[in-house]
């Protein structure tokens, strides 16, 4: 509200377009300006709720600003005859557009003419819907993000109602995504040869040739049933190739027959050029994904193991950039009938290679706590471990061996953040512990053991640094305030607890870090 309220206070008009180019913001002075109410606006494209900034001599004002993300100016005049000047202020989030009047006399130069031949159709959105894609498409990640930004960008630019995208896979045409189809017509495409004469779209990826079918008696004359399946007028078929190699097919499709001029028809033919070449990309990012998910699931534990007297809940929540995975882990170990153990460790760093050592990591405590272990001893195995493997890769790690027949809890540490230790009746606080070195640098290391007595209500947090670093704000300050949000979380459902904390801490967001997460509670004998 003191956004609006700022906006509303200068002069002539503000508006905001998102990145798409559409309105997501009006001050009434814009609206005042345009000449049209907020709800006619938002969420509308300029060029199509407000035709008289549809017009190709913006093209290159509208082009500098998406490309270059630098300021841009530009006059325009709202009929009858009310001269406006557009600021243009642009980053990676949207646009931010300053309107006011410039008098009734135009500007000699930056004046668009008011007499245009009806019969040249303007290309400014379309123009403009392209530049925001070849921008974008440099940024997308997935197969699922091409879609969407083709679907949202270039059906909109041509007038397209229908969209097909397909890859070759294995001699067939498989669908990846579409728009303007019902399922029963995709399941009937889904699948064709690349040889099939039901559609011409294996014919044009052979060729690398793209089709254009105007009018569904076109199509009907090479292909009968064509316009049977689909019910639309009008075809473009873009090939998408790279360096020779077949990647896919772009199928716009039209509820009415449609023309496609030559410059049309040369902007989408290089237009399917760079739709390759970020297809091809997120193919391959999203097989790389796919199989580094996979590994980092196979190391993880499935289940945590049921062990009287305790409750247990644990999250993993994997870095919101690059590939969704890392090298945070936890642990629940059953050792005998009088004795568990809880591990959390933290390999450096957050990709392929830190998910591979959390596996070894995770079985190298594995196997020594199982044999009864004391934590120094089982830390130093595990240290001994990765300092013969050599990797460059430092690990932190906090062991906890749970005594119930003694009562009490020993802890060793590598590097690792305290855990929070709440007790009935008393507030949560970091355990004061002495930390050891991190894992696979001096393999003579010693770690030093905490023990705790274990009372029934006791609570323990174990964490990774990705839920307490912050930039800007102090280690010691950001445990305090989780040790505070644990002492006021509800302790009658730990799962509902964890996400307490996890929503909290501003972990719900993006992440630089991934983030283990796992509290046990001791109910008693």
């Amino acid at each position: 509200m003191a956004a609006a309220d700022f906006a509303e206070r200068l002069p002539g008009g503000s508006c905001a377009l998102d990145l798409a180019g559409r309105f997501t913001y009006l001050s009434s002075g814009a609206c005042t300006l345009l000449g049209r109410e907020a709800d006619r606006l938002l969420g509308t494209l300029p060029w199509q709720s407000l035709r008289w900034l549809d017009d190709p001599t913006y093209e290159d004002r509208y082009r500098a600003a998406v490309l270059s993300r630098a300021p841009v100016s530009f006059t325009a005049c709202r009929p009858p005859g009310q001269w406006l000047e557009f600021h243009l202020y642009p980053d990676d989030s949207g646009i931010s557009v300053r309107i006011v009047p410039c008098g009734a006399q135009p500007p000699p130069v930056s004046a668009p003419s008011q007499v245009a031949s009806a019969a040249i159709p303007s290309r400014v959105g379309q123009l403009y819907q392209l530049t925001h894609l070849a921008a974008a498409l440099t940024e997308v990640v997935g197969v699922q993000d091409v879609i969407d930004l083709v679907a949202d960008q270039i059906m909109p630019a041509f007038g397209a109602q229908g969209l097909v995208l397909s890859t070759a896979d294995a001699g067939r045409l498989r669908i990846t995504g579409y728009r303007g189809y019902s399922p029963q017509t995709v399941e009937r495409l889904d699948g064709l040869p690349l040889d099939t004469r039901l559609t011409p779209a294996g014919r044009a990826l052979d060729s690398g040739i793209p089709a254009f079918f105007s009018h569904p008696e076109e199509m009907r004359r090479i292909y009968p049933e064509a316009p049977q399946i689909s019910g639309k007028q009008a075809w473009a078929f873009l090939p998408l190739i790279i360096s020779g190699r077949p990647v896919g097919i772009c199928v716009l499709s039209y509820d009415d027959p449609h023309d496609f001029p030559a410059a049309e028809r040369a902007v989408l033919t290089s237009l399917a050029g760079l739709v390759a070449q970020a297809l091809d990309r997120a193919r391959l990012y999203d097989t790389k994904h796919d199989l580094a998910h996979a590994l980092q699931q196979a190391l993880l534990p499935r289940t945590l193991p049921a062990i009287g007297g305790l409750r247990v809940a644990a999250r993993y929540l994997p870095a919101t950039r690059g590939m969704d995975i890392g090298g945070d882990f936890y642990d629940l170990i059953r050792l005998d009938d009088t004795a568990a153990a809880a591990v959390i460790g933290d390999v450096q760093g957050h990709n392929v290679a830190a998910a591979a050592l959390m596996g070894q990591v995770r079985m190298g405590v594995h196997a020594h706590a199982t044999l009864g272990t004391p934590p120094d001893r089982v830390l130093a195995g595990t240290n001994r471990l990765l300092t013969d493997l050599g990797l460059d890769l430092f690990t932190s790690s906090l062991y906890a061996c749970i005594d119930f027949a003694g009562r009490r809890i020993a802890l060793a540490s590598a590097g690792h953040p305290p855990p929070l230790l709440r007790l009935p009746g008393h507030p949560a606080r970091p355990v004061d512990m002495p930390p050891g070195p991190l894992l696979g640098i001096d393999p003579d290391a010693e770690f030093p053991v905490t023990e705790i007595p274990l009372v029934p209500g006791l609570m323990l947090a174990f964490y990774t640094d990705g839920l307490i670093e912050t930039p800007g704000v102090d280690l010691e300050d950001a445990m305090n305030q989780l040790a505070a949000e644990l002492s006021r979380a509800d302790d009658r459902d730990l799962d509902a607890l964890v996400d307490t904390l996890l929503r909290t801490s501003g972990t719900a967001g993006k992440r630089t870090d991934d983030v283990a997460l796992m509290v046990i509670q001791y109910t008693g004998p």
